[in-house]
């Protein structure tokens, strides 16, 4: 494994594997993961639900609980550091203030006894070394920032008074209250209906442009990566079986899962001259508990040879920036 680190590079993620022990026997939730987020630029990551999206993420905080998870293998290098051997107190120093997390559900992630402006300012307090009240009035104007309206009166409501979208407003509040150098968006337009999501969207892109940070955007929704992402990370079963700029993998995808992925996608271009359904990719992903020996997605795959199923097939590079894995 490489030793060397690019200066443009804040997250390089390398041979990652968590994995979990329970009474039925090994999860290899993630098995070996490479994936990398340079300065400023918005790395989408997609797959179906259980590809191992949202491990991945809480991997990079180490957010995971420990038992029953493990990092089995690999490093998760922040600015050219480990931090898979850093003790709690050093990973505190660097959650919030240098990478920070949206979780997936703004109904659940905030506590309901406390005003959002007592969550917000915690934080800055913490990371910032301000008294109460500065860091109250910071919260404030966190909440101005992300177009909530009469901040300073609304950090003293809780989040039962919010609604849905308001709420995710104030987790991005929350999230982007230090400044961070990388934000990891789990999911964030979940159980938004579609014209909150935008705006949402829109907030993200905003919030990125004023404090110059990167942003990890974990989504099962293609058409956000389109819209909102400069290279795609796509994973399947716990592996990443292709990676390539926007552009390039929506006009040229090479893996036939990536493939599945776009044509499931509604095309409102081709509804009414072609009146034909939707794909489907056919059956289900395979179990981690006993991964199948070749390609994880070969039981699947309408292209699947005798060779797919003998060995797990490496990334390759196709295409400058594009990387597959698949024997085709």
């Amino acid at each position: 494994m490489p030793d060397t680190f690019v200066p443009d590079t804040l997250l390089d993620i390398r041979g990652l594997k968590t994995w979990f022990k329970t009474e039925d026997g090994m999860v290899r939730a993630v098995d070996g993961v490479d994936l990398h987020i340079d300065r400023g630029e918005t790395v989408g990551v997609v797959g179906e639900s259980g590809c191992g999206k949202t491990v991945t993420a809480r991997s990079v905080l180490k957010l995971i609980d420990m038992p029953p998870g493990r990092f089995e293998a690999g490093q998760i290098l922040w600015q050219g550091r480990d931090l898979i051997p850093l003790e709690q107190a050093e990973m505190n120093r660097i959650r919030a203030r240098e990478i920070a997390i949206i979780f997936q559900e703004p109904m659940t992630s905030l506590n309901p006894v406390y005003t959002v402006g007592d969550q917000i300012a915690e934080v800055i307090a913490l990371h910032q070394k301000l008294s109460p009240r500065q860091a109250m009035a910071g919260a404030a104007e966190m909440l101005r920032l992300v177009n909530i309206p009469n901040p300073q009166k609304r950090v003293h409501d809780y989040p039962h008074q919010f609604s849905g979208g308001m709420r995710q407003r104030v987790m991005i509040a929350m999230a982007l209250s230090c400044q961070p150098k990388l934000l990891i968006a789990d999911e964030p337009t979940t159980a938004l209906d579609v014209t909150i999501q935008a705006q949402i969207l829109e907030l993200m892109q905003e919030m990125k442009e004023k404090f110059g940070m990167a942003i990890m955007l974990i989504t099962h929704a293609m058409g956000v990566v389109a819209e909102t992402c400069q290279r795609v990370t796509v994973m399947y079963a716990g592996k990443v079986v292709e990676e390539a700029p926007v552009e390039a993998l929506f006009s040229d995808p090479r893996h036939p899962y990536t493939q599945g992925l776009i044509r499931s996608i509604p095309r409102i271009d081709r509804a009414v001259s072609r009146q034909a359904r939707l794909e489907s990719i056919q059956g289900t992903v395979p179990s981690l508990l006993n991964p199948p020996a070749g390609c994880r997605f070969a039981a699947r795959c309408k292209y699947a040879m005798d060779i797919c199923t003998q060995g797990i097939p490496p990334l390759k590079e196709v295409a400058p920036g594009h990387r597959v894995a698949c024997v085709l």
